[in-house]
């Protein structure tokens, strides 16, 4: 295998440091030039990567792990009728994923399992030399923060966290704007995740989705693990996707970092309400006590003198929104899905806001402009190819990816500091400095021509 990355690495650096046109169906790749994935975890999330994986042509899906006979019996189907070899299949229980990375062939892994997961085998995965691509959020903990780095920088092995919403069209648009110093100096960003997930963290024992009571052994998918989260904890258990693109934006990392955190949050009335009203006030779950506050906000200050306000909100009733802001010196922008608007000084009317839609054309991604076509056809409308192709071009290179190891331990970080501050009644938590100092030095990663 230290021979293939070597080939790899050498073969692929011409196209370090430019935009890499994706291994599509744009003609035959060379069998060395392909890279051999391996797939820990095929839920709902995990099939989504295997359905683009078998999109590409410079890929192979050797070889897929879960612990539930019924998702890998889908992924052997999926496989087959893309008119690919069958995997070899790791299903022996909840560490058959390190039987998967003994095998010599696999360069690469996605891990998409539940989150008590996501660490420890992301580290499996790193010692065993394996380029490692890790669902959101990365880390529960500060230790597993730690580990991720640690391991990173011990076995040389790359870590990409996946977080697609860094690849939405507006969200590349308005970080163009912010590298174009569009808003001047920044001041100010806004993000979070407010999604109802009710009907995620609950079902009715028969469809994920279905409207129902049950969670835990009682329920089925996400409702199964992700709803005890809501149960012991009481924190942004669920920061990146609103983290991490203005985490890009502000340049944590690279010329700035995280410094502190506090938190506050309300009363938490929603999940036993969603049971009530979908099972019964005499439901078994309706005597459970939810730890979690239904709106937890959480403010952090940077080392260059940006603040951010962070939002979690998913057990009310509401539209999802992710809710971003930028807001310089010279102007502001909030956008979303069912927002856009802007007002920059000296070129919008007035104090008023402004359409969006001219300016993200203007500033939009040239790699949207190039693939946006062809990545519509990928979940989370297109952003899901974008992601999983930065991973690959990464892996292939065996090169740094543009969210690495630490800024999955930063943004992960939002949980167990939020926990820690709500519990002392907003007290400030201290960041640590995951880099040990190299934010200083380290530059900026160019999203604008170097994002794959």
């Amino acid at each position: 295998m230290t021979d293939r990355r070597k080939f790899l690495r050498t073969t692929a650096l011409a196209g370090t440091g430019v935009l890499v046109a994706p291994g599509l169906s744009f003609g035959a790749t060379a069998a060395a030039d392909k890279l051999n994935v391996g797939l820990i975890g095929v839920g709902l999330r995990g099939t989504n990567h295997l359905d683009n994986l078998l999109r590409r042509d410079d890929v192979n899906v050797v070889a897929v792990c879960d612990v539930d006979p019924a998702r890998i019996a889908l992924a052997r189907q999926t496989i087959d009728e893309a008119g690919r070899p069958a995997p070899r299949v790791f299903d022996g229980g909840d560490y058959a994923y390190r039987d998967l990375l003994d095998l010599a062939e696999i360069d690469a892994v996605v891990i998409a399992t539940p989150w008590l997961w996501h660490t420890r085998m992301a580290v499996d995965a790193m010692r065993a030399g394996k380029f490692t691509g890790l669902e959101v959020s990365a880390a529960n903990t500060l230790e597993e923060c730690w580990d991720l780095v640690n391991t990173h920088e011990e076995t040389g092995s790359h870590l990409m966290i996946l977080e697609n919403v860094n690849y939405r069209r507006d969200v590349l648009a308005v970080l163009n704007m912010v590298r174009q110093n569009v808003f001047g100096e920044l001041l100010h960003f806004r993000c979070g995740y407010q999604h109802d997930l009710r009907g995620v963290l609950f079902n009715d024992g028969k469809t994920a989705y279905g409207k129902g009571a049950e969670f835990g052994e009682g329920g089925i998918s996400e409702a199964r693990w992700r709803t005890q989260h809501s149960v012991h904890r009481n924190a942004d258990v669920y920061p990146t996707h609103g983290l991490g693109p203005i985490a890009v934006m502000a340049d944590i990392n690279r010329g700035n970092r995280f410094m502190s955190l506090t938190s506050h949050a309300t009363k938490g009335v929603g999940l036993h309400q969603y049971i009530v009203d979908t099972g019964g006030a005499d439901h078994p779950n309706a005597k459970v006590k939810f730890r979690q506050g239904d709106v937890i906000t959480s403010t952090i200050d940077t080392a260059n003198g940006e603040t951010i306000l962070v939002t979690h909100n998913v057990n009310t009733p509401r539209p999802y929104s992710l809710d971003f802001r930028v807001q310089g010196a010279a102007g502001v922008a909030d956008f979303d899905y069912h927002t856009q608007r802007i007002h920059v000084e000296g070129q919008t009317d007035g104090h008023g806001w402004e359409e969006m839609k001219p300016w993200l054309e203007k500033y939009d991604h040239p790699l949207w402009k190039e693939y946006g076509d062809y990545a519509s056809e990928a979940g989370h409308g297109g952003i899901d190819f974008f992601v999983l192709n930065a991973f690959v071009e990464s892996a292939k290179q065996d090169v740094a990816p543009p969210m690495d190891a630490y800024d999955a331990a930063a943004w992960s970080a939002v949980t167990p500091l939020s926990e820690m501050s709500i519990d002392n009644n907003g007290q400030p938590q201290e960041f640590p400095d995951f880099t040990r100092g190299r934010w200083i030095s380290r530059q900026p990663y160019n999203w604008i021509t170097d994002a794959y």
